[in-house]
């Protein structure tokens, strides 16, 4: 009778352990969207820009050398690589988990008993070794070493491993998106820096023609032909593009330090070339396919991982539903005086043990991390998603910024061509008394906007071609 009611105990255990592996609850499941449009422009040549490295890409020695040196002492860099020995560790601690731990231990002690106690009494009666009085105090001496296992029969610590692993990776493509943007930020400094100094050239160009512009109605006013209303108009044009000048050096001396912060030193020269500006050819793009996207840009292979590794997570957090196996040893030595402590086999302990456990009642903490688990899983698939077509966008988006920049500096060159023909013109009728002082102000005015504008649009040309090389995933490598 003893013995069936035994078995119903084991058996009653058994199913209380069934019924808190099985009964797992149910999730809302959604899977990502990898489809991209098949090609941008109706191209299916797979020739990509994003394969070169950046040191072929932009041929600037000095814009090569500015990157070379960001890349190796730019402080946020540096903290994204201290992020990845963090991941890296965690691997490590995860793969640890599901090993075996073996430690030793060992330890000294004296006990007494009071003598009027039921302990002192049984020890007073008590001979540990016969013949021999019992010691008082009673030491105590122990060696030994001991392991616990925790065996993984639900893949519990091995996919936590894994998560670790994925968000590893993604730590190093984290890493990867931000070098695609560092290179990309000095390249468009750069050429914004060379802008203003085309700009500053400009405007000094300009002050030497409006001052003598300015010196020749100084001269018809002493002549009569003009009045004293044309000569301020003219100097309050040369003192306006004197002003213009220094804004101009302030925004260099600004973009320069930007350069430096960068590049992770303090202020100084930034060294450029002094080749014009306005004569830079961008570098012919190859944008290839959508699907290579998935490939070449650091971000989406970074959500990529970490939306593995909410999947990894949701597997970690169901298996705490199911019974977990433990095992526990240990062996060595105790003895209550060092004489005897190697006297095998009295002195020798050991011990071997294993147990089974699982949640059964009141397991709302459990349920809450599963649930929490598959709603970052689901937010990591709307990351992924989001990724992809914010990248898709960029492309898009540069692409036609370099067609349209391109049909605009066309028009602009002829516009800028065009003024500069009229400004000579305007100050030939001016010499002549054919045309007032106003027609010649305003024609330097609109002269000098357009070349200003000019420039400005070859800087997003240039910028375009910096920005589709980083919106391609280019960078990187």
């Amino acid at each position: 009778m003893l013995r069936i009611k035994r078995y119903q105990y084991i058996g009653l255990v058994c199913l209380s352990l069934g019924y808190a592996a099985c009964n797992t609850p149910k999730l809302a499941k959604r899977t990502e969207n990898k489809n991209v449009p098949a090609s941008y422009n109706d191209s299916k040549d797979t020739t990509n820009t994003a394969s070169l490295k950046w040191q072929d890409y932009f041929t600037d020695p000095y814009l090569r050398a500015l990157i070379d040196t960001a890349l190796s002492n730019n402080q946020e860099l540096n903290i994204t690589m201290q992020e990845i020995e963090i991941s890296r560790n965690e691997v490590r601690a995860r793969k640890g988990e599901y090993l075996p731990f073996v430690g030793i231990k060992g330890g000294a002690g004296v006990d007494k008993a009071a003598r009027y106690t039921n302990k002192g009494a049984l020890e007073a009666n008590t001979q540990i070794v016969p013949g021999e009085e019992r010691p008082e105090p009673l030491q105590d001496y122990l060696i030994g070493a001991y392991a616990n296992w925790e065996l993984d029969i639900w893949k519990k610590l091995r996919n936590a491993k894994k998560a670790a692993v994925a968000r590893y990776l993604g730590s190093v493509e984290g890493k990867n998106f931000m070098v695609t943007n560092l290179v990309a930020e000095i390249a468009n400094s750069y050429y914004e820096l060379l802008a203003l100094d085309n700009q500053l050239d400009i405007v000094k160009k300009n002050i030497e023609i409006q001052t003598n512009a300015f010196e020749i109605v100084k001269l018809q006013k002493e002549a009569a032909r003009v009045n004293e209303l044309a000569v301020r108009r003219f100097e309050a044009q040369v003192l306006n593009t004197k002003a213009m000048q220094y804004t101009i050096q302030q925004k260099i001396v600004e973009t320069e330090n930007h350069i430096n912060y960068l590049l992770g030193r303090f202020p100084q020269p930034i060294a450029r070339t002094d080749n014009g500006f306005i004569d830079l050819v961008p570098a012919v793009v190859q944008a290839g396919i959508p699907s290579q996207l998935l490939a070449n840009r650091p971000d989406i292979m970074k959500a990529e991982q970490e939306l593995a590794a909410a999947k990894l997570d949701v597997k970690v957090a169901r298996a705490r539903f199911y019974p977990s196996v433990g095992i526990s040893a240990s062996v060595g030595y105790n003895a209550f005086n060092p004489t005897y402590f190697f006297k095998s086999p009295e002195s020798m302990l050991y011990s071997l043990a294993g147990d089974l456990a699982a949640p059964l009642i009141n397991r709302n903490a459990i349920k809450a991390t599963y649930y929490s688990a598959n709603a970052k899983q689901i937010q990591a698939v709307y990351n992924y998603e989001r990724t992809i077509l914010n990248a898709y966008v960029e492309v898009m988006n540069q692409l036609a910024k370099i067609n349209n920049m391109q049909q605009s500096y066309d028009l602009k060159t002829k516009q800028v061509a065009a003024l500069a023909k009229s400004v000579d013109i305007s100050n030939d009728l001016f010499k002549s008394a054919r045309a007032d002082y106003m027609e010649v102000l305003l024609t330097q005015r609109d002269a000098l906007e357009a070349k200003f504008e000019l420039i400005e649009t070859q800087q997003q040309k240039m910028n375009a071609t910096v920005n589709i090389y980083q919106a391609l995933g280019g960078g990187w490598r």
